[in-house]
């Protein structure tokens, strides 16, 4: 959930056994290449870089002794013992996502604490600092996940991250194999408006689908994971960089060509796609047939749908970027599709319009839409101990200078 890099859930897995007989099973292969370096960032997420054509700059690995100074400079006041740790809600690679509640106020939150040594052995301290700096760019947007602050021991790094508990659209799509027109227009016009100001900072998320998009506890959209957004991306821009879910790579993408923020509208498309079928719209068990199937297959809508959901699909899922719906004027043309007529978007973006489910939850204990696999693990007493400044000089903190955060008066 608020982790890039959360492993694969057994218990989560095995609640929709009889889902996946059906045909809701996901793909857990990664994509391999001769030549490339592979790091997982979460369930059957891949991030390849090709090093037979130039990367991304921020994708380039730096060594354990570079300083990244990303941001404002360190909070001294932040310390692991402000906050009591209550139940682990997520976990992954670098380290677990905790329900917290700060001392001083009683507040809930949700803080990712992430192991220093482990993210410099896999060289991702660039990715860590990338999420962040996105984090720091969301605070205001109402349809993206908030950073609070952020600070750091000798040996973890801390996110203080906004508590949603009203689980994955993933878990809820699971449950109910798929959603009505009208609640999938809901959360599409939610989440497209999350992507519209993340292009307006000249962000591209690269990584939207259903397990990244959760509820909070009234229903509404949170966009989560930011490990594989692009800073600096123009208008007219492209990177090349191959990364993604394969259920939702573009075809420009598993091309291996240049792309640009369209990549985000065609993962809007598949997942209001999925939304409404229960299935990708070019999905496969045979991953090498759903690579197929992305690039030369015609998109196939079954079933009586609106003429309306029919075409923004088409617009969004068409194969040459350069046509797709979002290629000439982006988020506006989503805006103004006659699909999204109905909403308000001065309403919708000011959470005036009651969403058309409620996770009904009873308050912050209530972990009902988290895996018993990790709520029922025990917290390490490591979290929160506060280990001796003097070991601060290491390199391992050195490699991650700036990281800590505290809002300004602006900001709060």
């Amino acid at each position: 959930m608020y982790m890039a890099w959360m492993e694969p859930s057994s218990t989560t897995l095995g609640k929709t056994k009889e889902l996946i007989k059906q045909g809701r099973e996901r793909i857990g292969q990664t994509i391999k290449a001769s030549g490339s370096r592979l790091c997982s960032y979460a369930e059957r997420v891949v991030f390849l870089m090709d090093h037979s054509r130039s990367p991304d700059k921020s994708t380039q690995p730096p060594t354990p002794t570079d300083n990244i100074n990303l941001g404002p400079s360190a909070n001294p006041n932040a310390k692991p013992t402000d906050f009591d740790f209550l139940k682990v809600i997520g976990k992954g690679s670098f380290g677990k996502v905790l329900l917290a509640k700060r001392k001083c106020d009683g507040t809930f939150y949700a803080v990712k604490v992430l192991h220093k040594k482990t993210i410099l052995k896999k060289k991702e301290q660039n990715h860590i600092m990338a999420e962040r700096n996105v984090l720091l760019k969301n605070v205001k947007h109402p349809f993206l996940v908030g950073l609070h602050y952020s600070f750091q021991t000798s040996e973890k790094l801390y996110f203080v991250l906004d508590y949603v508990n009203g689980g994955e659209l993933f878990f809820h799509l699971q449950r109910e194999r798929c959603f009505r027109e009208p609640r999938a227009r809901f959360y599409a016009a939610e989440v497209a408006s999350a992507i519209g100001y993340l292009h307006s900072l000249n962000i591209i998320y690269r990584d939207l689908k259903p397990e990244n998009i959760l509820l909070d506890c009234q229903g509404h959209v949170v966009l989560t994971d930011f490990g594989l957004c692009k800073e600096g991306m123009e208008q007219e821009e492209t990177t090349s960089t191959f990364c993604g879910t394969p259920e939702y790579l573009a075809p420009e993408v598993l091309k291996k060509q240049p792309y640009d923020r369209t990549v985000d509208w065609w993962c809007l498309g598949a997942v209001l796609y999925e939304m409404l079928f229960g299935l990708p719209p070019f999905y496969s068990r045979d991953v090498s047939q759903m690579y197929d199937n992305i690039l030369h297959k015609p998109l196939h809508i079954q079933g009586s749908k609106t003429v309306a959901a029919c075409d923004i699909l088409q617009g969004l899922l068409h194969k040459d970027q350069k046509r797709r719906l979002g290629a000439k004027t982006d988020f506006l043309e989503i805006k103004n599709h006659v699909f999204f007529s109905p909403i308000n978007w001065d309403d919708l973006y000011h959470k005036r319009i009651t969403p058309p489910f409620n996770p009904n939850v009873a308050g912050p204990a209530d972990l009902r839409h988290f895996d018993p696999e990790f709520t029922q693990e025990a917290i390490s007493t490591s979290i929160t101990h506060t280990p001796d400044l003097a070991a601060s000089s290491s390199s391992a903190s050195d490699a991650f200078l700036g990281f800590s955060y505290a809002p300004t008066e602006e900001d709060i």
